[in-house]
């Protein structure tokens, strides 16, 4: 299992395994400053909403740190606003990289209240250095958690369908809805893993097939179009997906392709699991219908492998994520339990 992410505690240094690149090339890369950190982000060299959460609170303390290091004295008040300065601009930077993800704008909020009692920036760098080192930890406790609840729902034998990639590279380890396919796997319950190819960006075919045959969990990939067939022919026992946001209500943003293959579950009959930490529950959202779906660029659609496929003149619309309605999820499994909204299908597999 690969290290998403890791701190060089001596040098101050934060390294990305660099996601673009695999399954070809294993290359981490090192960032000192925010402004880098919110481009990787943003440019998917990291992704995955727990994993970019932790990350952007890394950029932010790399941003602490490099201006406590510039000699600023902390009896200075002038000095005490313009790090303040210095740290909103980084926050609004880091925070406006990936929209959609409630991960990334939870972790930097809580890194900004755990500095309110800090005197100095050198106290805050500090202070955030050790909290960002906690998120990291917590995350792989949580994920743990979210695969030890998960794989009580599944029964051996089970055949999994998953989309996207929600496992260790995109988390700081482990994964929540790979998490639970990874624990299943140890408790002997798991037969095969269907991995989508998760058109534009190829995240199935690139990474979550990468991921669970280095850990010797049997996965099948197969073209996003091709999930209708495989649930007809009754060769899937749960679909369990990861999530970037989810409202209040239950509604549940991810990767695009999600809320299309909810509905094939739950015309099929096939259970449909959320797999997500409590953190990505924004309370602050109502409905799916507030949140933000990134639009990214177009060429992710009409280039493959550098190549463009598509007509010359051909336009593209490039959509991120989309929303899975409440009603369509059977429960989401988190490292407290399984949450339940009213109006979800009922259970087709024992717990």
């Amino acid at each position: 299992m690969f290290q998403t992410l890791a701190w060089d505690e001596k040098n101050k240094i934060l390294k990305l395994l660099d996601q673009r690149l695999l399954p070809h090339q294993v290359v981490y890369k090192k960032y000192r400053r925010a402004s880098q950190v919110a481009r990787a982000i943003n440019k998917m060299v990291v992704r995955g909403a727990p994993a970019i959460g932790i990350t952007g609170a890394f950029g932010l303390t790399l941003e602490a740190l490099h201006f406590s290091s510039g000699g600023f004295s902390s009896g200075d008040g002038s000095s005490s606003l313009d790090f303040w300065h210095t740290m909103n601009n980084a926050y609004q930077e880091i925070v406006s990289s990936r929209p959609t993800a409630v991960n990334l704008s939870w972790a930097l909020n809580r890194l900004w209240k755990n500095a309110e009692t800090a005197v100095s920036p050198r106290e805050v760098a500090e202070q955030w250095e050790k909290e960002s080192l906690a998120l990291l930890q917590e995350d792989i406790n949580t994920n743990k958690k979210i695969g030890e609840n998960g794989a009580a729902l599944l029964n051996p034998g089970c055949r999994i369908l998953t989309h996207c990639n929600a496992g260790a590279l995109a988390t700081a380890g482990w994964g929540t809805a790979l998490g639970i396919a990874r624990t299943a796997h140890q408790q002997g319950k798991v037969e095969m893993v269907y991995a989508g190819e998760t058109r534009p960006y190829l995240q199935g075919a690139r990474l979550t097939a990468f991921e669970l045959l280095s850990d010797g969990i049997p996965v099948t990939l197969f073209t996003d179009n091709s999930a209708g067939h495989l649930m007809q022919k009754g060769l899937v026992d749960a679909v369990i997906v990861g999530a970037d946001r989810i409202a209040f209500n239950g509604d549940t943003a991810n990767k695009i392709g999600t809320y299309s293959l909810a509905i094939l579950a739950n015309y099929h009959q096939v259970p449909f699991y959320a797999a997500a930490p409590l953190s990505t529950v924004d309370p602050e959202t109502e409905n799916g219908d507030s949140i933000t779906i990134e639009e990214r660029d177009a060429s992710e659609v009409t280039h493959l492998g550098g190549q463009r496929i598509a007509p010359g003149q051909a336009t593209a619309c490039n959509p991120s994520f989309d929303v899975t309605p409440a009603r369509l999820v059977s429960g989401i499994i988190t490292e407290k339990g399984v949450i339940k909204y009213p109006g979800t299908p009922g259970e087709f597999i024992d717990s």
